[in-house]
């Protein structure tokens, strides 16, 4: 797997362009016929640019819902019992696989998504929806160590300084990467799918939570910034979001020494979307390369489109950000999630113990 991330590493780092293009971009058009339509997002807080829903709406003449989940599991769960009426969702690459196996997704009409050429070669035929029948790249990163500089002014380079820390931590309320994170520090498959290694896991943190004070759902950053943690364990782009609120260079976000994991969200169709016509539209749509690069330089996240990146479109300050593109070298340590049917309720039961031991 470290191997191929290697590879994959290698393959984005060289896609971003030295020079920006001298061209001109034709604004995206919408389809004819969907005036008076609504669509419903469901996906992730602090995820679209300031003007990328009210855009969308000018553009088209539709009105949009956004709703948010906090996690993979909530997003799952909650489609699992029906889905209530959502066009657009925006599940992380593991999470496509449980969904096209469990029949939570509708397939794409790619005619209806021109604007897919824009994606790079690394973004197409993924492992966990080949051909991308049911999926198309959303933004790309990491999980990592996010902390106030002002209070550590000790620069923070391992796991090892956040378990240890004498003041107040906010871990992520992901089970998968947590627990998944811990296996691979206990030199372990992070993919595993033995209940005794996965308890493992349990142990591994259980054992190194006592200065844990708020389990975060996607809202670490606020903790951080409310003071009412130092250390948190975030998204990278939530904390280069955070350090643009505030207009200042308070807090720090690393990719651990020891590794982390690499992550792509994609937008899916939920099997059952009221309107799936209009979502295919919404996709095409943020997949155009102004559209892509907007987004990603308001949210700090990797982009996935090639076009923007060869068009020069995205920050310059971003893309030399490794914690925002990693080197090859960095890449090569961290691991990605896969769905693991058989060992989803050992995850589960395993944080479900942690969160009740650590009283949150």
């Amino acid at each position: 797997m470290r191997k191929l991330l290697l590879a994959v590493g290698a393959a984005i780092l060289l896609a971003v362009p030295v020079l920006a293009l001298d061209a001109h971009l034709e604004p995206w058009v919408c389809p004819e016929g969907f005036e008076g339509q609504t669509l419903s997002v469901y996906s992730w807080s602090t995820y679209v640019a300031e003007d990328t829903i009210s855009n969308f709406e000018a553009a088209c003449g539709v009105s949009v819902n956004y709703d948010v989940f906090g996690n993979n599991e909530e997003m799952l769960g909650r489609l699992r019992q029906g889905n209530p009426g959502y066009d657009i969702t925006v599940p992380t690459d593991y999470a496509v696989a449980i969904m096209v196996a469990e029949n939570l997704v509708e397939p794409l009409n790619h005619d209806n998504i021109p604007n897919i050429a824009n994606l790079g070669e690394t973004f197409i035929d993924p492992w966990f929806d080949p051909g991308n029948q049911y999926s198309v790249p959303y933004q790309w990163g990491t999980q990592g160590i996010a902390y106030n500089v002002n209070i550590i002014t000790e620069p923070i380079t391992s796991w090892e300084q956040v378990w240890t820390y004498d003041g107040p931590v906010a871990w992520q309320d992901d089970q998968r990467f947590m627990l998944g994170n811990a296996l691979n520090l206990l030199g372990l498959d992070p993919n595993s799918q033995n209940e005794d290694e996965i308890n493992q896991a349990r142990d591994f943190l259980l054992e190194r939570g006592g200065n844990v004070v708020y389990i975060a759902a996607d809202d670490g950053q606020a903790q951080l910034a409310g003071g009412n943690v130092d250390i948190a364990i975030e998204y990278n782009g939530d904390i280069f979001q955070l350090n643009a609120d505030c207009e200042c260079e308070d807090y720090a976000y690393v990719i651990p020494d020891e590794g982390t994991q690499l992550w792509t969200d994609n937008l899916v169709i939920p099997a059952d979307a009221p309107n799936h016509a209009l979502a295919e539209v919404f996709i095409d749509y943020i997949l155009d390369p102004q559209v892509g690069a907007d987004i990603s330089n308001y949210v700090a996240y990797a982009t996935p489109n090639q076009a923007a990146l060869d068009l020069g479109l995205i920050d310059e300050a971003l893309l030399s950000n490794p914690g925002i593109y990693p080197s090859a070298e960095v890449l090569a340590k961290l691991f990605q999630l896969q769905d693991v049917p058989d060992a989803e309720v050992y995850f589960s039961n395993a944080w479900d113990e942690i969160r009740v031991f650590l009283g949150q």
